[in-house]
C-alpha cells in the first residue's frame, strides 16, 4: 500500500484515480493551490475549499481512494494582500472541516513581505487549532527560503514534528533533518527531484522523517511517482522496511497528528459503489454500469 501525500486531483482526471489505485494507491491528501492563474474573488477560494471538502473526496471514494487535504491560503495569492485578507476569515470554518488534516500548503514563493505575515498567521491557526504544518518551500532561492521557513515556524512557536517541509532537495535536506522536522521530497518528471535522485537520498540519509509525493497538478508530473520511486527503490537494494516507510508510514505518521488521517480508513481495503451521488451528481455517464465492490475486491452484483 501507498499513500501519496501531496496531490493535486482537481486538475486530474478519472483514468488517473484508476491508474493509481492499481498501482496501490490507498489514501491521498490534496493541499490547497492556486489553479494556475490568480483569483480574483473570495468566493472562487470558498467554491475551491469546498470542493475539496465535498467533491473531491467523493470522486476519489468512486475509485476506492481515501480523499483527506489540507487548507490554506498559498504563497502565491498571499501577495493579493485585500483578498488574502477576505481567505484568512474564511480559513478556520474549513479547517475545521471533516478531512482536513493540516493547513498547507503555506510558506514561501518570492519571499515578500506580504507572503511572511499571511505565513505567519496561517501557523498561528494551525497551532490554534492543533493541526500539523505543510509548508511550500520556493522554487527560487529554495535553500536560504528553506532555512528562513524553518525560522519563522520555530518563531512563531511550531514544533519541528509537527510541520511538514515539503519540495525538499540535496541542498535543503540536511538541515531540515537536523532541525527536527519532516522532510517531503516531490518526484517531477524530469525535474525538480527525480526518483534516481530520490534513492540516493534515501542511501544517504535513511528512511526516517522522509517521505516522497507527487505533487501531481495540472503541469507536467506524474500520479504514480511513488509507487514507481518504490519500485527503483527495491531494484537498487533499499530494504523492504525503509521503502515502506518513505512510500507510507511517515506521512502517516506525521499526518496522522491531525486526529483525522488513520490506517483503520483503509486497511480493511477500500469498497466501491459508483451507485452513489453527490448532491445528485454521479461520476458516470449515460448508459454506463456503476462499479459495486467489496472492501476485499470481490464484485458486488
Amino acid at each position: 500500500m501507498f499513500i501519496d501525500p501531496h496531490i493535486h486531483m482537481t486538475s486530474r482526471t478519472t483514468d488517473d484515480y484508476t491508474a493509481m489505485r492499481e498501482a496501490g494507491i490507498v489514501a491521498i491528501i490534496e493541499p490547497a493551490f492556486w489553479l494556475g492563474q490568480p483569483r480574483t474573488e473570495v468566493g472562487s477560494f470558498k467554491d475551491y475549499f469546498s470542493s475539496l471538502v465535498g467533491w473531491e473526496r467523493f470522486r476519489a471514494s468512486q475509485f476506492g481512494i481515501k480523499h483527506y487535504c489540507t487548507i490554506g491560503l498559498n504563497s502565491k495569492e498571499a501577495n493579493n494582500e485585500a483578498l488574502a485578507e477576505e481567505v484568512m476569515d474564511l480559513l478556520p470554518l474549513f479547517a475545521s472541516k471533516g478531512g482536513v488534516v493540516g493547513i498547507g500548503e503555506i510558506g514561501y514563493d518570492d519571499q515578500t513581505d506580504a507572503e511572511d505575515k499571511f505565513f505567519r498567521q496561517q501557523i498561528d491557526l494551525a497551532l490554534e487549532l492543533n493541526l500539523p504544518i505543510q509548508v511550500h518551500t520556493p522554487h527560487r532561492d529554495k535553500k536560504a527560503g528553506t532555512s528562513r521557513s524553518m525560522d519563522v515556524l520555530i518563531e512563531q512557536g511550531a514544533r519541528p514534528d509537527w510541520v511538514i517541509i515539503d519540495h525538499n532537495n540535496e541542498e535543503t535536506v540536511k538541515e531540515v533533518l537536523d532541525r527536527g522536522f519532516w522532510a517531503a521530497f516531490t518526484i517531477y518528471p524530469h525535474a525538480k527531484m527525480g526518483n534516481e535522485r530520490m534513492v540516493e537520498i534515501v542511501k544517504q540519509y535513511g528512511s526516517e522523517r522522509i517521505f516522497i509525493n507527487s505533487s501531481a497538478d495540472w503541469g507536467i508530473s506524474d500520479p504514480l511517482a511513488v509507487p514507481k520511486t518504490a519500485a527503483l527503490m527495491k531494484e537498487q537494494g533499499i530494504s523492504d522496511q525503509a521503502i515502506h516507510e518513505v512510500c507510507y508510514l511517515n506521512a502517516l505518521e506525521a499526518f496522522g497528528k491531525s486526529g483525522q488521517f488513520n490506517a483503520v480508513d483503509w486497511e480493511m481495503g477500500n469498497g466501491v459503489d459508483q451507485k452513489m451521488q453527490f448532491e445528485g451528481n454521479s461520476i458516470l455517464r449515460g448508459g454506463q454500469t456503476p462499479l459495486v465492490e467489496g472492501a476485499n475486491g470481490n464484485i458486488i452484483k
